[in-house]
């Protein structure tokens, strides 16, 4: 059983600002996509493992990686002008490995453990598909700009976390023949017609996308720090 890895590193984090894409800005000395890429090279489960980045960010990704001594670290290859665009060029530059499983994961998620990975992993035993997720446990309203209209069930609502895992061959194909933008990999899978399966996700698996976001990835570095020491 092959089972590899894409890494999607080639957005430009328009709404962080700044001039470092967020995958590439530190935290805690370490930027999110060595963070990344170090969580699923832990896992002998993983056999090959690519990174999809913006043509500009060569030199970043180099510096990213720098030291990286392991042989199933591949090449990073150019994305596209839209995710879906990345990630289908990203699945195109495994096609001669030929593996079963390829795992899908966001760099700006750098607090990926290895217990979701290997549910990922498990899950795909099963189905064509599967991800990580969260249930939706907040209250949800509909709203007319700052105006409450009504409330919105949250029975079988989840919130959507990568790794999304897929069995190699159909994901590749739906996305050969997927045409325009969608906010997930899982979108992709479905509209093909593909079995998907939602495992547990995890608070600390959230993505950075505001300076928000990056204070919040300085504290989860610290509470992690307390719970080693």
């Amino acid at each position: 059983m092959l089972n590899t890895v894409l890494i999607v590193a080639a957005g430009r984090g328009h709404r962080l600002g700044g001039e470092i894409p967020k995958q590439f800005i530190p935290v805690g000395g370490i930027c999110s996509l060595r963070r990344v890429v170090d969580a699923f090279l832990a896992l002998e489960a993983i056999d090959l493992l690519r990174v999809v980045i913006h043509p500009d960010d060569e030199v970043l990704c180099q510096e990213a990686l720098a030291g990286i001594n392991d042989q199933r670290l591949l090449a990073p290859v150019h994305g596209g002008d839209t995710r879906a665009h990345s990630v289908r060029l990203g699945l195109e530059s495994f096609c001669n490995a030929n593996p079963d499983n390829i795992l899908i994961h966001d760099a700006a998620r750098p607090f990926i453990s290895a217990t979701v990975i290997e549910a990922v992993l498990a899950a795909l035993g099963e189905a064509e598909g599967a991800f990580a997720a969260l249930p939706v446990v907040d209250a949800l309203w509909s709203a007319e700009g700052t105006n409450a209209i009504a409330p919105v069930s949250r029975d079988g609502l989840w919130r959507a976390q990568t790794p999304q895992g897929f069995h190699f061959a159909p994901i590749l194909a739906a996305h050969r023949g997927h045409d325009g933008e969608v906010h997930d990999d899982v979108a992709v899978a479905r509209a093909a017609g593909m079995e998907v399966r939602i495992v547990k996700g995890a608070e600390a698996n959230f993505k950075i996308t505001t300076t928000a976001d990056l204070e919040r990835a300085e504290a989860e570095l610290m509470r992690l720090r307390q719970i080693t020491s």
